[in-house]
């Protein structure tokens, strides 16, 4: 496996992302598509494009949501007990003063840089996606959804 780092940290499913998604996008335009070229099935055409498009954006949204939601949770646990581990003692108020996308981003530092990010990013506000690139030795997370 590759070594995870900013650059391709991001992860597709491929049934989901390259198979399925664009299959039911395709429906979704070959029913415009010829809604337009049959005049005498114009109604039924547009109801397939409509099913089509419910679909998608079912398919879509569903697998996101309940995976993230879980995954969000999970994060935030992790945070929480790797702050335990290094400082030894609770997060306490500290959590709400980060939002989710710098908790998540501090995953992917070692313990080192994640003390060091930490305090810039409570100092500084920086953002998740500025945390990640600061980040020198990138921890992978090859479990994520």
């Amino acid at each position: 496996m590759k070594k995870q780092n900013y650059k391709n940290h991001i992860r597709y499913y491929v049934p989901h992302h390259f198979i399925f998604l664009p299959l039911v996008l395709l429906m979704v335009v070959f029913g415009l598509i010829n809604s337009f070229r049959d005049e005498n099935r114009k109604i039924e055409w547009l109801m397939f494009s409509l099913l089509s498009f419910c679909i998608l954006y079912l398919a879509m949204m569903l697998r996101q949501h309940y995976a993230l939601g879980n995954q969000d949770r999970i994060v935030r646990l992790e945070f929480r007990l790797r702050y335990f581990e290094l400082y030894g003692k609770s997060t306490g108020d500290l959590e709400s003063k980060l939002s989710f996308g710098q908790i998540a981003a501090l995953r992917f530092a070692d313990d080192n840089e994640f003390k060091d990010l930490l305090e810039r990013a409570l100092k500084d506000n920086l953002k998740g996606d500025d945390i990640k690139k600061s980040i020198k030795n990138w921890q992978a997370d090859n479990m994520r959804l």
